[in-house]
């Protein structure tokens, strides 16, 4: 605000006033007054002036208008300005040497900083020590020959307000204390005050100064004054105009930062909601692109090396715009995309038509197919890397320039969104692997209740029988009998149960040496058939059909390890089928060309959601500790570990409890007999694929 002192009448001064000092005593009294305000001391001798409160804008309005007057003004004028510090007369420089050609009565004081002196030129300089009173006041005398006028001010602190010297040079708030007057008695005062400091840093002014002392007492006796306030009116509404602007200008600047602000909160509010991609970009891209007023924003997930995006997630705030949802967006052949991966800063081009420094023609055709007329590209990074895109598209004639302001917010909401990209993407891990640690779980929990169930049961058996064979040595020869059968039955048990062990071990830990080589597909299921009747000869076995094809062609394996896969899925399809029950093998060509191979029972039958979990390792169907099937759910899970190695694939098929199951697996056909005519689909009845082990050989040799 601005405060107005009018002109008072001037009291009859004592002998103690300022205006009854001589030259001589002002000199004598000058280290005294370097420690005094000249405010306090107008104050003292005007008991009457009140002070008024003024902002550092209104102070330097009035102080250019009445330097106006001045400069519009005639005669010889005497001007006395404080400028506090070197910094802000260097501001005012050039006006006073406009009003120096007026004067040869003008006088400039600053606390020096760099280059500013005591020194006689075009006006006179007076550098004043830092620590004297000066330094916190601000002071104008101008007294002509038709008008005075005298501003004098010292700086207004709180308490709580921050002194240093980078608050005084930028804050245009800073307030003051003083009077501002057209009396030409107070004006002089001023002056006398102010003459006082001058010829004590400058003694040789003396003879300058008591000049300008005389003009004082001469222009005294008239009190005829001509001040034309246009000047006054004209420099305050200037002034107003302009703190108008700036704080117009403030205004739009908190603004902005509040859009800025309230788009960054809600996105991470929407992170703090939900760690889903799709909630969060959805968020996002509606809110950035309402917020930016563009035709189109689009923010998509990506990596430098990838050649599209499929555009998911966007914005469209013109109903006219076409829509790039579910399009494959280029990035392997776009000049803006590749720029952005290599510098890894944003891209923002306000006319595609104009100049500009990256080569355009490529984009184009993309330019005109989706009417694209301004283009902002923003990386989403996270620790220096790509993770996603943020585009905003002006379309047609609603082109857009990007201000800086924008450009800021936007590559903040960039930033939260490459956090929450990595949360997410750690919270996905974290899920799969708590899924692992529980599989795991579940895994070591198997692996303890079946050991111990497979170990104690023969171990406990073969125990007795040799306890029984050693204490009692008049057993019957039948009994005796027994007892060996049983303890090497057992015995065997044991070691199929480690032997699974070392067998899956080495086939994952990959030190199993495989021998692949041209072998008759019907070949190794007679052997794998004679071995399931050999190992279960006192067991009733459901009945086993096979349908087989006279003519197959060769397959590429090793005969050992698939030998083992058609005897292990042929005892685990026995196990689980009644002995009224049926498996069949069964034999095709399928469409890649490879031979398929199914095992089908009419036994137990597997949920469909646990046709993938019967290949993990120690997985019982029945649970660990109610099974009614023997076994260490070892087998499908070797099973699976050689048909990956043998280049085919494994699978499970059943409709249910009690439906039946059927297992397929896949085995390449040998190179030489990879061009062959398919075989047809046609199954072989199964009196004719009961031939003799001999007519088996024959055929097999015929083939080779």
């Amino acid at each position: 605000m601005l405060g107005y002192c009018a002109p008072m009448p001037l009291s009859s001064p004592s002998s103690g006033n300022p205006t009854s000092l001589t030259m001589t005593d002002l000199r004598q009294s000058t280290n005294r007054f370097k420690s005094a305000s000249v405010l306090d001391g107008l104050i003292a001798a005007r008991p009457t002036l009140r002070p008024q409160m003024y902002f550092k804008s209104s102070l330097t309005a009035l102080s250019h208008a009445m330097e106006d007057l001045v400069l519009a003004g005639s005669g010889n004028p005497i001007v006395i300005a404080n400028f506090q510090r070197e910094r802000f007369y260097r501001q005012e420089a050039q006006r006073y040497q406009r009003i120096a050609q007026l004067s040869s009565h003008v006088y400039v004081l600053a606390a020096p900083e760099t280059e500013f002196k005591s020194e006689s030129g075009a006006y006179e300089k007076i550098a004043f020590t830092p620590g004297d009173a000066l330094s916190n006041e601000w002071h104008l005398v101008v007294i002509g020959e038709k008008y005075s006028a005298c501003l004098i001010c010292r700086e207004h602190w709180r308490n709580d307000e921050d002194t240093s010297v980078e608050r005084q040079a930028i804050d245009q708030t800073r307030r003051f204390e003083g009077v501002w007057t057209f009396d030409r008695h107070v004006s002089s005062d001023a002056a006398r005050l102010l003459l006082l400091r001058i010829v004590g840093y400058r003694p040789e002014l003396e003879e300058k100064v008591a000049e300008a002392q005389s003009l004082l007492r001469t222009e005294r006796a008239s009190s005829h004054q001509e001040i034309d306030p246009d000047p006054f009116a004209q420099r305050l509404i200037t002034y107003l105009q302009a703190g108008q602007y700036k704080l117009q200008k403030a205004y739009r600047s908190i603004s902005a930062q509040e859009r800025r602000e309230r788009l960054i909160n809600l996105i991470t509010a929407a992170i703090r909601r939900s760690l889903d991609p799709t909630e969060i970009f959805t968020v996002a891209v509606q809110e950035l692109g309402h917020a930016m007023n563009v035709c189109r924003c689009i923010i998509y997930p990506c990596k430098p090396t990838d050649d599209d995006a499929i555009i998911q997630y966007e914005c469209l705030t013109n109903s006219s715009v076409k829509s790039l949802v579910d399009c494959a967006w280029p990035l392997g052949g776009n000049a803006l995309f590749q720029a952005i991966a290599a510098g890894r800063e944003s891209v923002a081009i306000e006319d595609t038509q104009g100049s500009f420094e990256l080569d355009l023609a490529t984009l184009q055709p993309l330019i005109e197919q989706w009417n694209i007329s301004s283009w902002l590209m923003v990386p989403i990074l996270y620790q220096g890397q790509i993770t996603g895109m943020i585009e905003l598209h002006g379309c047609g004639e609603d082109s857009h320039r990007w201000s800086s302001g924008e450009l800021l917010m936007v590559e903040a909401i960039a930033a939260q969104l490459g956090i929450a990209l990595i949360q997410a993407e750690s919270y996905a891990n974290l899920g799969k692997l708590n899924q692992q640690l529980e599989a795991l779980e579940v895994t070591r929990s198997n692996l303890i209740a079946i050991t111990g169930h497979e170990l104690r049961t023969p171990l406990s058996t073969i125990q007795v029988c040799l306890e029984s064979l050693a204490t009692e040595p008049d057993m019957p020869l039948e009994l005796r009998q027994v007892m060996l059968s049983t303890a090497l039955d057992d015995a065997e048990r044991l070691r199929k149960l480690v032997q699974d062990f070392l067998t899956l071990s080495q086939l994952e830990s990959g030190r199993v040496k495989w021998h692949l080589e041209a072998l008759s597909l019907e070949e190794c299921i007679s052997l794998a058939l004679s071995s399931i009747r050999t190992r279960q000869h006192n067991e009733p076995l459901p009945h086993i059909t096979t349908h087989v094809p006279d003519e197959l062609p060769l397959v590429q394996a090793d005969g050992e390890w698939l030998v083992e896969v058609l005897s292990k899925l042929l005892d685990n399809a026995c196990k689980f089928t009644k002995p009224e029950g049926e498996v069949s093998i069964e034999v095709h060509r399928n469409r890649q060309g490879m031979l398929e191979v199914t095992i089908k029972d009419t036994g137990r039958g597997i949920e469909p959601n646990r046709l993938e979990a019967v290949f993990e390792r120690f997985y019982q169907e029945e649970g660990a500790l109610r099974r009614t099937a023997g076994g260490t759910g070892l087998g499908l899970a070797i099973c699976r570990q050689v048909i990956m190695h043998l280049g085919g694939r494994i699978w499970a098929e059943s409709a249910g409890r009690d439906q039946g199951s059927q297992f397929h697996f896949t085995i390449p056909v040998s190179k030489g007999e990879a061009d062959s005519v398919p075989v047809s689909a046609v199954t072989v009845q199964p009196e004719k694929s009961k031939q003799t082990k001999k007519t088996k050989k024959r055929s097999a040799a015929k083939r080779r």
